[in-house]
C-alpha cells in the first residue's frame, strides 16, 4: 500500500511517516524545502530501518502534480501537509497563502478524483472555529469568520473537499482539525525545526532557553483567561501523527460513515502561554528571559479541544501530557545545538 505525504520532510510529516512506516505502508514524500529540511530523510531511516522515496517538488507547478500522478499510479492514499501555516505571515503576506495552500489542493485532488479509488486526509486547524463561543470545542462548534488568511485557507480547504467528495463518490476523505502540535520523536532522531525566527511557542521556547534567542515575547498578558495569556491545546507530535494514520486506515478499511468526515485532535486540556513556560522550566531546570509585549493581530483568547468523537469513533487518544511533550522538545533543541 502506497501512501504519498506531502511535506513529509516537515515537523508533523516526518513523525507521520514514521508512524505509517512502522505500520507498514509504502511511503513517497513530496516536499519543496521551504520550511524542511532533506536531512530528515536520514532521520526517518535511523527510527524506521527504512529510507522513504522522496520527490523535491513544487506543488504549485501543476504539470508537475500531474506528472507525478502518472508516474505513481499506485498511490492509493494521500496525507496532505503542504502548506504556509504562520497566522502573523498570513496577514502580512495574503497571497503567498491563498496560492501556496489553496492551489497546491486543488491540483491533488484533480489527480485523485482520476482515480478508481482514493483516500484523503487533510491537515485541517482548530482555526476554522475562530473564537468559539464555548469551550472544549466540539465538531458542531460553527465555523466563524476567519481571524487570519491562514485560518481561511483551512477553512476554504474544507468546504472545496467537501464539495468535491459530494460529486466524487469514489473520492473518501478525512479533515482532521489539530490544535497546537508541539514535542518531537523520543529517539531525539527528529524534531521541529523551522527555519529562520520560530512562528509557533515551543521551539521559540526551547531556542530560548539554550540561549539561540535573547527573550521569549509573550503576546498580551490582559486576555479574559486566568493568567491573562492565551490558552491553546497543546498534543504531542507523535500522539497526532498516530491519528492520521488511524484516520487513513478508517477510510482504507471502508469504516468512514461517509465519504467525508471531520474530527478534531487535540488533548481536551487547555494550557496557558505562561503554563507552557512554567512546564519547561520543570523539565530543563532553566528560568526562561521573557516579556509581555502587545497582543498579536489575529491571535483568538482560547481554543482547546473537545475530544470524544475522536476517542470514540477512530478509537484514538492522546497519550502524552504538556510536561512530556515539553521535555522532548527540550531534548531535541539539546541535540541539534551541540
Amino acid at each position: 500500500m502506497k501512501v504519498l505525504v506531502t511535506g513529509g520532510l516537515g515537523f508533523i510529516g516526518s513523525h507521520t511517516v514514521v508512524e505509517l512506516q512502522n505500520k507498514g505502508f509504502d511511503v513517497v514524500i513530496i516536499d519543496d524545502c521551504s520550511n524542511s529540511d532533506e536531512n530528515v530523510l536520514d532521520g526517518i531511516q535511523a527510527i524506521t530501518g527504512k529510507k522513504p522515496l522522496y520527490e523535491k517538488l513544487d506543488l504549485k507547478e501543476k504539470h508537475k502534480v500531474e506528472d507525478f500522478f502518472q508516474r505513481h499510479q499506485d498511490v492509493e492514499g494521500v496525507i496532505h501537509f503542504a502548506a504556509s501555516k504562520a497566522v502573523g505571515e498570513s496577514v502580512e503576506k495574503p497571497l503567498l497563502y491563498y496560492e501556496n495552500n489553496i492551489g497546491t489542493l486543488v491540483y491533488i485532488l484533480k489527480e485523485l478524483c482520476n482515480k478508481n479509488k482514493a483516500s484523503f486526509i487533510f491537515s485541517s486547524s482548530c482555526t476554522v472555529y475562530g473564537q468559539a463561543d464555548k469551550m472544549p470545542i466540539t465538531e458542531d462548534a460553527p465555523v466563524k469568520v476567519a481571524e487570519s488568511p491562514y485560518g481561511n485557507t483551512k477553512q476554504m480547504g474544507e468546504e472545496i473537499i467537501s464539495d468535491t467528495c459530494k460529486v466524487t463518490p469514489s473520492l473518501n476523505a478525512i479533515a482532521l482539525r489539530y490544535f497546537n502540535p508541539m514535542g518531537a520523536h523520543p529517539s531525539g532522531e527528529i524534531g521541529e525545526l523551522p527555519k529562520g525566527v520560530p512562528q509557533n511557542l515551543v521551539p521559540f521556547i526551547t531556542q530560548t532557553g539554550i540561549g539561540l534567542r535573547q527573550e521569549l515575547s509573550v503576546f498580551g498578558d490582559d486576555y479574559p483567561t486566568p493568567d491573562g495569556t492565551c490558552i491553546r491545546d497543546y498534543i504531542y507530535v507523535v500522539d497526532l501523527a498516530k491519528a492520521h494514520v488511524v484516520a487513513l486506515e478508517r477510510l482504507l478499511n471502508g469504516k468512514n460513515e461517509a465519504n467525508y468526515e471531520v474530527f478534531n485532535v487535540g488533548t481536551g486540556t487547555g494550557s496557558s502561554v505562561l503554563e507552557a513556560i512554567q512546564s519547561f522550566e520543570k523539565v530543563s531546570g532553566r528560568k526562561l528571559n521573557y516579556k509581555i509585549v502587545d497582543r498579536r493581530p489575529g491571535d483568538i483568547t482560547s481554543a482547546y479541544a473537545d475530544t470524544t468523537k475522536a476517542n470514540k469513533v477512530l478509537g484514538w487518544k492522546a497519550e502524552y501530557t504538556l510536561e512530556e511533550a515539553m521535555n522532548y522538545a527540550w531534548i531535541w533543541e539539546q541535540k541539534i545545538r551541540d
